[in-house]
């Protein structure tokens, strides 16, 4: 992994692997991470999380803090994980995307809709291709 500081992101991780979700602020990302909280991921970081060595951590400051739109900033606990998988947030893309990767951080990197009701699922889903755990025939992770 190239880049080492802090990035304008969340993170989520399951059984120590991390998904980054990134986007332009209000996009979604804090909603989407909390979604994934009820779907067996733990809470890395949210709005800023540094990244060193491949291991992504909450700002000390920051460190446990969900903001839960309507609800306020709540605080949870929090891990670290080493970064497995990029998440851009935004409109659905194609259909069978090609293989992509992010270019600062050289992760695998999927396109998600956060909006959409099956966001969480594909995040986890994604991020089983991501580590090999499921086997893909076209799309963002096949061969």
């Amino acid at each position: 992994m190239r880049f080492q500081g802090q990035i304008h992101a969340s993170c989520a991780a399951r059984g120590g692997e991390g998904v980054l979700l990134l986007g332009p602020p209000s996009c979604g990302k804090s909603d989407l991470l909390l979604r994934l909280l009820d779907h067996g991921f733990a809470l890395v970081a949210d709005d800023r999380v540094d990244i060193r060595d491949g291991i992504a951590r909450p700002p000390p400051a920051l460190a446990g803090l969900l903001e839960v739109r309507g609800l306020g900033i709540v605080r949870l606990a929090h891990v670290e994980a080493r970064l497995a998988l990029a998440v851009l947030l935004g409109p659905a893309g194609a259909r069978l995307p090609e293989p992509a990767r992010h270019a600062d951080l050289g992760l695998p990197q999927v396109s998600v809709d956060p909006a959409a009701a099956s966001a969480p699922a594909r995040v986890a889903l994604a991020l089983d291709c991501a580590l090999g755990r499921v086997a893909q025939l076209a799309g963002a992770f096949a061969p």
